[in-house]
């Protein structure tokens, strides 16, 4: 891509940022150790109307994040220090839900799914179209915006209840804390309880996409799901070759 071509250096300094941002906007935070990548981005997504933030290591994202609030932030695996899936597990931790894309050099299947196991909400592996990260922040960030009234009612299957306008689960009575995604995953698949939904429908509905075979990221958060609900692979089936079935009676969990 022609664009890659051409970079503005930042001037030095510890914190770097947009100075042309207004609170009105999407804010970004970048967090990546090459120089050039984080200046592109700057220079992309600010173009598409988001207000950026970037950060070379995360004793610099540390720093924003203590005295700026962000929407999303774009995070790379690998960094010196403190690393990018470190990152996601302390925030995580910490009961921060602000949304997560990690960007992965490696071609390792291995490394994003663990990135999604540590509570990213999706990854994007590099070398990759700045156009495709802006599609995944919008998609990500839509399914993070608040909503002015339920869907639905209260739902309840299984010694499952989910109620959509406080936005809680319990699970035979006790709280189950759900990021934004699990929840939005969880209702969808109770609200069509006894019917499967494809792989193809989970990914176009919460990342606008289709699935491809080397794409984990709602298997990611369905694992989740299941650990969390604790009885999760008995209400929660996959359906090889096809996607998941929350079962409505005990003979769709009989089935096979």
């Amino acid at each position: 891509m022609t664009w890659l071509l051409t970079y503005r250096p930042w001037p030095a300094g510890d914190i770097e940022y947009d100075t042309h941002m207004t609170s009105t906007k999407t804010r970004i935070l970048v967090v990546d150790d090459d120089l050039r990548l984080r200046d592109l981005l700057n220079r992309y997504l600010s173009e598409q109307g988001f207000g950026v933030h970037v950060a070379q290591d995360a004793a610099t994202m540390d720093k924003l994040l203590a005295r700026e609030r962000f929407d999303l932030i774009v995070l790379d695996l690998m960094m010196p220090g403190e690393d990018g899936l470190s990152v996601c597990r302390r925030l995580r931790g910490a009961k921060d839900t602000i949304p997560i894309i990690m960007l992965t050099a490696k071609g390792d299947d291995v490394d994003r799914i663990v990135g999604l196991e540590m509570g990213a909400d999706d990854y994007l592996p590099k070398p990759f179209n700045p156009r495709e990260l802006a599609a995944r922040m919008r998609a990500v960030l839509r399914r993070y915006e608040p909503r002015a009234a339920p869907v639905g009612g209260r739902l309840e299957l299984h010694g499952v209840a989910l109620e959509p306008g406080t936005r809680e689960v319990l699970s035979h009575g006790k709280r189950v804390d759900l990021t934004t995604f699990e929840f939005d995953i969880l209702e969808m698949l109770m609200r069509s309880a006894g019917r499967v939904l494809s792989r193809d429908a989970l990914m176009e509905n919460f990342y606008n996409r289709k699935a491809t075979p080397f794409d984990r990221s709602i298997d990611m958060h369905i694992s989740h799901l299941r650990k969390k609900l604790e009885q999760g692979d008995n209400l929660i089936k996959t359906i090889r070759g096809v996607g998941y079935q929350f079962c409505r009676t005990p003979e769709d969990a009989a089935a096979e």
